[in-house]
């Protein structure tokens, strides 16, 4: 049995996949929305330490095929430490086809493209990154950098054969911006698509959302599902990508759960949420919606 470091937290996709914990905590950890991480304090685990736990689940489950380095941005630790351990993962596990962590913008212009095609030939060909919105001025208020820090990071990622899993939040600008919020997302996904895109519905823990409060401003109001699935519905309607996007909704904290790959699908899509719009599909229940 692995003791992991609780809380532990990793992407829906990633939920049958055997999860590493490579890193403690978020070593950013700024964001004003996010409480994942606010009870760690930011740490690179010893590689010795990790390699012995790895050696613990091959014991265990020694067919593994799919691995998730956890916690928070586990891409930000140093390129010959990752590929050691991508190694050692390679070694333990005969049948490993796929190594994915989660990454901040940062992460990926730092690694620059000769370190991401080295961890890609090892196997880690996946990151999990949080645009979360495209428009400058609400990435601000969220502490998340630029958009232009977004678009030059899915750009130099898709250049060097990085997958990039992209999420969005719904009703992040609360009923005055959300326009805004949602054009220039679409925007930037059409400059610099990434090969995946997850939206999610905006919920805050009560420990972050004073300072949430604080850095949106006094403005904001909340999102109610009918204004959440106009959103969805503007967002799909201006995304036009030069390459497919696979697109997802199935976080557990939206309302309507959606599936299909942009542009090829967009038709479909909007068909189900103008169903849902009016009434003719029903959403999930509020009691099954959780971050």
């Amino acid at each position: 049995m692995i003791a992991y470091d609780l809380p532990l937290w990793r992407p829906p996709s990633e939920g049958d996949n055997l999860i590493v914990q490579a890193t403690l905590g978020c070593r950013y950890n700024a964001c004003t929305f996010c409480s994942m991480y606010k009870s760690k304090r930011f740490q690179a685990r010893l590689l010795d330490e990790v390699c012995a736990e790895i050696d613990r689940m091959a014991m265990l489950w020694p067919e593994a095929r799919r691995v998730f380095l956890a916690d928070g941005d586990a891409y930000c630790l140093d390129t010959d430490h990752l590929l050691a351990l991508c190694g050692h993962l390679a070694a333990r596990f005969p049948a490993l086809q796929r190594i994915s962590a989660y990454a901040t913008p940062f992460d990926i212009l730092a690694k620059g493209a000769g370190d991401i095609a080295r961890l890609k030939a090892a196997r880690l060909g996946l990151v999990y990154l949080g645009i979360e919105s495209g428009w400058d001025d609400l990435l601000h208020r969220i502490a998340k950098g630029s958009a232009a820090q977004m678009e030059a990071a899915l750009t130099l990622a898709r250049a060097s054969g990085l997958k990039v899993s992209a999420t969005v939040i719904l009703g992040l600008a609360g009923q005055r911006d959300w326009q805004a919020h949602i054009d220039a997302t679409a925007e930037l996904i059409n400059r610099a698509p990434p090969v995946y895109l997850s939206t999610l519905q905006l919920g805050l823990e009560a420990s972050v959302a004073d300072r949430f409060r604080d850095r949106i401003g006094p403005g904001f109001v909340w999102q109610d599902d009918a204004a959440i699935l106009a959103e969805q519905r503007r967002l799909i309607e201006h995304l036009a990508p030069p390459a497919p996007v696979i697109f997802r909704s199935n976080h557990a904290s939206n309302a309507l759960a959606l599936a299909g790959t942009l542009p090829r699908d967009r038709d479909r899509l909007l068909g189900e949420l103008d169903s849902a719009l009016a009434g003719g599909r029903g959403l999930r229940p509020r009691w099954l919606r959780g971050m």
